[in-house]
């Protein structure tokens, strides 16, 4: 394992593209470069970007892919920044100096997204030192328990980590903490009327009907209590924390496997427009600043392969670049608004140019207020679509190959968008704490035309239902037909209830 401070020569490289970043307007906080050889990269790499974190084999197993990919395939990590205050930028040894440089403005513009975008606004930027605390804990958990049982737990809260509430840092929700009913509670309902002093008045006051709307009242109340939570939870992990039988070390364990995911949650939700943000600075700081004449084709090289697409797979780097750039250009010509949107000529529009000058103004106020979705939604375009070659794919079961479904522009865009949506993954809700009055848990799938995957979904609730301990259920949609998928701990079992 090898540190290494910057050489005089890579440190005057940063203070010069930090200079340049400061002056496009760039807003970062104080980044810390170490250099690293290619294991120790590749070892953190495969811990998030983190120095030290909980002893686990998901980060073995990672860093044995990342190294397999090295060897057998030529893939090379070039840097990794976290999200800190300061940041920390790790840059692979032996790169030379054109790299390096490219490198610096790629982070110093993720540093400058950390900072501003409104979806980092609520991550913990001592993450750092929050990881190593739970490193500390969970050894000391390991030291009492023993290593296989603390992991065998871990394994059950990260195949559930991804039941988080995404939005909920930045959406006020109803509370999960809602009041526990009393699991068996049937007592008979007993409805008075009211208070009459003749008894022959008393059906004239308390008429049958008057008696049985308070009656049902009553009953609607006693199930809205048994009934818990009040309001669907998206957060099952939050509820599994306030609610399931944990013993306190379990606890500790669902509780650090939630934080983190919180903490990496954004970087998820701006992929493209962190990437393309990147890329567009890196290519704007070097191409018109910091390359020297004896630099310029081995920098072309390198940025053609951070923007290159191919394989059928989507490039966030160039979806995220190129979008900035139609952004910066259309504010700049002023073909946005109802009069351009209004206009039916297409030699028009193309040659369109009010000569506003509002791009750079307009992206640095994209890149402080959305996300991924909301980026593709409000500002993919027909025409980007159609410069960029973009369209839609589906696999054909005759010819067992993946082929072009369409280039239309309502298509393309809502397959983006469905798949950047909750990172394509299905919406689960608790439903129900306290289903049938018995203590089980009771989850419903938002159905969205695309049914959940059985061997997954099956898996996910034998493992709630190591948390939860009580029969587990989900309301899905199975062969077009709603249905609740039951596990009681030792089978599953399917019934219609429609």
């Amino acid at each position: 394992m090898k540190n290494a401070q910057l050489s005089p020569e890579l440190q005057a490289a940063r203070e010069e593209i930090e200079a340049y970043a400061h002056e496009y307007g760039l807003d970062f906080f104080p980044i810390i470069y170490e250099v690293l050889d290619y294991r120790t990269l590749y070892e953190t790499a495969a811990m998030g970007g983190f120095p030290t974190r909980y002893p686990h084999w998901r980060f073995g197993m990672e860093y044995d892919q990342l190294m397999k990919g090295h060897i057998w395939q030529g893939s090379t990590i070039y840097e990794m920044v976290i999200n800190t205050n300061p940041s920390y930028s790790y840059l692979l040894e032996g790169n030379e100096t054109v790299t390096q440089k490219m490198v610096m403005a790629h982070v110093t513009a993720h540093v400058d997204f950390f900072k501003n975008n409104m979806w980092f606004a609520h991550t913990n930027r001592k993450m750092l030192d929050e990881m190593a605390n739970h490193s500390t804990r969970i050894q000391r958990l390991i030291d009492h328990y023993g290593y296989e049982v603390v992991e065998d737990f871990i394994d059950t809260c990260l195949s559930l980590e991804n039941l988080i509430d995404y939005h909920a840092p930045y959406i006020k929700r109803p509370d999960a903490r809602t009041q526990r009913p009393i699991v068996g509670d049937d007592e008979p309902i007993v409805v008075e009327g009211l208070k009459v002093e003749r008894e022959y008045m008393r059906d004239y006051i308390n008429p049958p009907e008057f008696l049985e709307r308070r009656r049902q009242k009553l009953e609607e109340e006693r199930l809205r209590q048994k009934r818990f939570p009040e309001n669907p939870q998206r957060d099952v992990l939050l509820f599994l924390l306030n609610y399931a039988p944990l013993e306190n070390w379990q606890h500790t364990v669902l509780e650090i496997v939630r934080d983190e995911a919180y903490y990496f949650a954004p970087q998820g939700m701006t992929k493209i427009m962190n990437e393309g943000w990147a890329s567009y600075w890196h290519s704007k700081i070097m191409t018109q600043k910091a390359l020297q004449s004896s630099e310029i084709v081995s920098f072309a090289d390198l940025h053609s392969g951070v923007v290159a697409t191919g394989g059928g797979r989507l490039n966030p780097y160039k979806l995220g670049l190129e979008m900035f750039r139609d952004i910066e250009e259309r504010w700049n010509k002023g073909k946005f608004g109802k009069e351009y949107d209004d206009c039916e000529d297409i030699a028009a529009k193309r040659s369109w140019d009010k000569q506003l000058g509002f791009g750079r103004q307009k992206i640095f106020e994209v890149r402080r207020l959305y996300n991924d979705v909301t980026f593709i939604d409000e500002f993919l375009t027909p025409e980007f679509v159609m410069e960029q070659k973009l369209f839609s794919f589906r696999y054909n079961s005759d010819t067992d190959l993946y082929e072009i479904a369409s280039r239309q522009f309502k298509e393309v865009k809502e397959k983006l968008l469905f798949r950047l949506t909750n990172f394509g993954q299905p919406y689960i809700y608790v439903e129900d704490g306290n289903y049938a009055n018995r203590g089980e848990l009771y989850l419903r799938h938002r159905y969205e035309d695309v049914e959940l995957k059985n061997d997954y979904a099956r898996e996910t609730m034998r493992n709630l239902h190591k948390i939860w301990t009580r029969p587990v259920h989900l309301e899905t949609v199975v062969r077009d037909k709603r249905s609740l998928i039951t596990f009681d701990g030792r089978d599953f079992s399917e019934r219609r209830i429609d």
